[in-house]
């Protein structure tokens, strides 16, 4: 007997873009708008077929694009720029006061005095 295939939860499917469309309420015309802008920070799969599948994480960036561009009154190049910052802020960790044992302070102190 063949394995059958598992398929992944129905909340962690990929979903087409008139669910998408419904879920972060604008039209699939403006998500399809959207994906030329945004094109750093959108990339749905695609079936075989060429058809759309939006992530849990494509649609929270439609919904980050909404929220700029509707609410916050940005224009699409503000909006480009914000989501740069909010993605750098997120990727690049913030610096601990914990010193772990490296002394770099000290280190750095003594050897610019060196000079």
């Amino acid at each position: 007997m063949p394995k059958r295939k598992t398929k992944a939860p129905v909340q962690e499917r990929p979903v087409p873009i008139s669910t998408a469309s419904y879920l972060v309420g604008v039209e699939p015309h403006t998500i399809r708008y959207w994906e030329r802008e945004f094109a750093e920070f959108l990339n749905p799969v695609r079936t075989q077929g060429g058809q759309r599948r939006y992530r849990r994480e494509d649609i929270e960036v439609l919904m980050e694009i909404k929220r700029l561009l509707k609410e916050e009154l940005y224009t699409i190049a503000g909006a480009k720029r914000a989501l740069r910052q909010k993605l750098h802020a997120q990727a690049t960790p913030e610096p601990s006061n914990a010193n772990n044992g490296t002394h770099t302070t000290r280190a750095v102190r003594r050897r610019t005095a060196k000079r």
